[in-house]
């Protein structure tokens, strides 16, 4: 390199430049020259290691050499060469300038390819860690990022006590003056990585979970969770990128203990109109006889009853003086029956009927249930073919549903009123 640098000089020199700008070119000449030669190294390592790991990753059994040929780390190792072009040329330099210089250079070299490498390595070791079993109900993609990102700011700091010709322990000294504004500017970055601890350690969230978070208008499966956002993908395919730590201060529902259980819960009313509600004369009971589901059900019930009656001395008259059978007890009983005889539902999970608050819209009837099948299709296909039987059936049982009067039943009853009355 030095002998370069002088032939270069003298010819400069020879060629009538001034001493200065012949000494500048000479330099600037020779640090090109020394970059073409270690690009030389670079490429001639690259091809021969490439090829080389090429054969040994085909060979080996294990995964995990193939991942790491996947992020290009043996290809930033090869930078070592040309690295090494430029140390050992600055020991054999004898100017000072240029010795300073190149040092500079080689140090932040060496940084560059250590970022490199540690971040093939992490996004590797990511990949590695997706095949395993814990990959499922953890993911370590925050901590990936938290250790890159504290790599950039060692790497940051070496980069700039090498050009400054300081001490990286004074640069970090230093830093601590700066602590107040280091905190505001990573205050989602900090609040990020305590979120995403928290949601890992408590296995509160993992990829693949279905969750909704009704703030940010979120209902879908978590396709991403890093250490600042967690990407849902909605059940429209778009993508919701909500921050790590909102999960931590507000409320989500995540739907991953339903979709692990042995059933998906149905919960839904139907109302009925109060004034329909009444008691059973015998007609009655015995229309209800006819049903095959609570055909023994209404026979042992009404001679409970009779016999209740009997031992109070009650007649068996239509004063309620005693117990009665209504159409809505034997409604409730028959849609008990009817979901226990319901393949599609678990019968080992809570299975009701019940009477919810009534109300100005009438009484409610509620189910409530577990179905076999999950899957969204099917879970509502299944609960629109209770709900279809249900409507269908409540007028055999002599009741009404309640719903709100529409255009066409004012248009009804207004042509069944006399004119006169409908003016008045």
């Amino acid at each position: 390199m030095r002998a370069l640098y002088l032939l270069l000089n003298e010819t400069f020199l020879e060629l009538n430049f001034l001493e200065m700008y012949a000494r500048l070119t000479a330099v600037l000449l020779t640090f090109v020259a020394l970059i073409i030669v270690a690009m030389i190294v670079h490429w001639v390592t690259k091809v021969i290691t490439i090829k080389v790991i090429h054969r040994l990753v085909e060979k080996s059994k294990t995964d995990w050499d193939d991942y790491l040929l996947k992020h290009k780390v043996f290809q930033s190792l090869s930078h070592l060469a040309s690295a090494m072009v430029f140390y050992y040329a600055s020991n054999y330099s004898e100017i000072p300038e240029v010795t300073s210089f190149i040092n500079t250079f080689t140090n932040i070299y060496f940084v560059i390819i250590f970022v490199k490498v540690v971040s093939g390595v992490t996004k590797a070791g990511n990949d590695i860690y997706q095949t395993t079993p814990y990959a499922a109900t953890r993911s370590i993609k925050g901590y990936i990022q938290l250790i890159m990102i504290v790599v950039y700011f060692i790497a940051t700091i070496f980069i700039i006590a090498f050009i400054f010709k300081k001490s990286p322990l004074v640069l970090l000294t230093g830093l601590t003056a700066f602590a107040a504004v280091l905190l505001f500017v990573f205050k989602d970055t900090i609040l990020g990585l305590v979120a995403s601890i928290q949601l890992s350690a408590n296995k509160m969230l993992k990829p693949g979970d279905w969750i909704e978070v009704p703030k940010h208008n979120a209902n879908g499966t978590v396709v991403d969770i890093s250490l600042n956002t967690v990407k849902v993908q909605n059940g429209d395919k778009t993508i919701s990128t909500i921050p790590t730590y909102s999960l931590i201060a507000d409320s989500f529902i995540n739907w991953s203990g339903m979709e692990e259980s042995e059933g998906r819960r149905i919960k839904r009313s139907i109302n009925i109109d109060m004034k329909s509600v009444r008691f059973c004369d015998d007609q009655m009971l015995d229309k209800y006889r006819q049903f095959r589901l609570i055909s023994n059900y209404v026979v042992e019930k009404q001679k409970e009853i009779l016999d209740h009656n009997k031992n109070l001395g009650i007649e068996n008259d239509r004063v309620p003086n005693g117990r009665r059978q209504t159409n809505l007890g034997i409604f409730r009983k028959y849609l008990e029956e009817y979901l226990k005889s319901n393949p599609k539902i678990n019968q080992d999970m809570t299975l009701l009927v019940r009477h919810l608050q009534p109300a100005e819209t009438g009484l409610p009837i509620e189910i409530y249930l577990f179905s076999k099948d999950k899957q969204l299709n099917e879970y509502e296909g299944i609960q629109a073919d209770i709900f279809d039987h249900i409507l269908a059936v409540i007028p055999e049982f002599d009741l009404r549903v309640f719903q709100s009067p529409s255009g066409d039943d004012i248009k009804d009853l207004s042509e069944k009123l006399p004119t006169g009355m409908i003016r008045n």
